[in-house]
């Protein structure tokens, strides 16, 4: 629901919303069960693998002017709850089995406050936007633990964690020439971890804070044609049990390293837009973008796992064609070189980073009676394991819909997904597991499959 008052000079907005969904899904499946007949592409290994999830929130939002500037301010409180069954590696434990639940329960408060205003330095007219955020998360518990077709028999890892973070930023947007834009920002970020672990050893406090400068520049346009340039750094911040983590879990014994709370990311870009014709945009750009360390949670062990620096650059091209107002056809191309920085014995490339991505859309909307579209979605081949000896198969998705408008009010619309029924994967991992009977784990490609061509119908009434 959600209820707002004003315009775009002043005004307030409410909202409120929620979810609840439970499911029992299967996981991704081992291609030799598949090959062996033990069970269909859209089988499973385990049948209790699942889960539930529930989230509920309430937000407002608030907008005016001061001065010659505006404002705007927003809160929210945000309540999360998740419980989810999965079994990757099926009978390595013969006895109980593979099966984990990850528990996570949490309450989220956050504000954000920001301004705008018009700002002459050195002669120059720009725009300063400045802003301010702050989040609060209540984690009681996020939790490990083995299970048996959903049945608790071990808590690996209980923990009560509170993460609060809080940033201030500033960007300042000039025009030196009427031909030449320049934007230049920074923003500060501070974290603070607390966990509260069933393991004393793995409790405790992390903080850390980042500057994040940000430069762009745009020249143009000439000849409907406009060149720019993009340099800014980031972060991604970690899970907080592995900022103040000691040992394993699983046994209580084996050291085990902290991770960085927030990891710093540097990018650049350069490209150009371009609008040859009316109807005709393109645009192109090369970026390159590197992680000072790609960290990944091991759910099965519920510990953090480092996996080294990484970098990565890359191609974009993208095309938008509109012969007619109620006609568009978009393409948009992407590839990618993703790699590890150091050198690594294992190999150097990143399992699962996509190669390359390609899209081709059409949408037909005239203003009545009939409209429709097409997607189609090419993801090529990508490594699954650092020495790029298993990779995973290419795959390609057409999605199509129609429709009609009975008038200003009713229309209808069928859908159909995954039109050339093709038997595809959604994704795909190798890794060794172990079925039921067999002597020790194998390693095999596991993979969730594409949904089989699918038709949904809708009814929409506008008022």
């Amino acid at each position: 629901m959600k209820y707002t008052r004003g315009d775009g000079a002043r005004g307030y907005g409410l909202s409120a919303m929620g979810y609840d969904g439970h499911w029992h899904a299967t996981d991704q499946i081992p291609r030799r069960a598949v090959t062996a007949g033990l069970i269909s592409r859209f089988g499973n290994i385990d049948s209790t693998d699942g889960g539930r999830s529930q989230r509920s929130s309430v937000s407002g939002e608030a907008w005016g002017r001061l001065g010659a500037g505006g404002w705007r301010i927003e809160a929210y409180v945000l309540g999360y709850r998740l419980d989810l069954f999965s079994n990757f590696t099926y009978f390595t434990d013969p006895v109980h089995g593979d099966q984990f639940e990850q528990y996570d329960n949490r309450q989220v408060y956050g504000a954000t406050a920001s301004y705008s205003l018009p700002l002459t330095l050195f002669a120059e007219l720009g725009t300063l936007r400045t802003g301010a955020q702050i989040r609060d998360d209540h984690i009681d518990p996020v939790a490990l633990y083995d299970t048996t077709a959903r049945m608790r028999w071990n808590a690996v890892s209980v923990s009560e964690a509170r993460v609060r973070s809080a940033a201030v930023y500033a960007a300042w947007e000039l025009h030196p020439e009427p031909w030449w834009r320049v934007t230049l920002g920074a923003r500060l970020d501070g974290d603070q971890f607390q966990v509260h672990a069933n393991l004393p050893a793995n409790s405790g406090t992390a903080r850390a804070a980042l500057v994040s400068p940000k430069l762009t520049l745009a020249f143009g346009p000439w000849n409907a044609t406009e060149y720019f340039l993009g340099f800014g750094q980031g972060f991604h911040s970690n899970d907080a049990r592995g900022t103040t983590i000691s040992v394993d879990p699983n046994d209580g014994l084996t050291p085990v390293s902290k991770v960085t709370p927030l990891v710093r990311a540097t990018g650049a870009e350069a490209g150009v837009r371009t609008t040859l014709a009316p109807e005709l945009e393109l645009a192109a750009a090369l970026w390159t973008l590197r992680l000072d360390s790609e960290l990944v949670l091991d759910n099965d062990a519920s510990a953090i796992v480092p996996q080294g620096a990484t970098r990565r650059y890359g191609l974009e091209l993208s095309a938008g064609w509109h012969p007619q107002p109620w006609v568009r056809v978009d393409v948009d191309l992407a590839w990618t070189h993703a790699r590890f920085s150091d050198f690594d014995p294992a190999g150097q490339y990143l399992p699962n980073a996509p190669q390359a991505v390609a899209a081709l859309g059409v949408a037909i909307n005239p203003p009545s009676g009939w409209f429709g579209g097409a997607h189609l979605r090419y993801f090529g081949a990508t490594p699954l394991t650092q020495d790029d000896t298993v990779r995973s198969r290419p795959s390609l998705q057409l999605n199509g819909e129609v429709g009609y408008r009975f008038g200003s009010a009713l229309s209808g619309t069928v859908s159909v997904f995954n039109l050339l029924d093709r038997r595809d994967d959604d994704i795909e991992y190798y890794y060794p597991s172990q079925l039921r009977g067999e002597p020790a784990p194998v390693s095999d490609l596991h993979f969730h499959p594409m949904e089989p061509r699918s038709v949904r119908a809708s009814l929409s009434y506008r008022f």
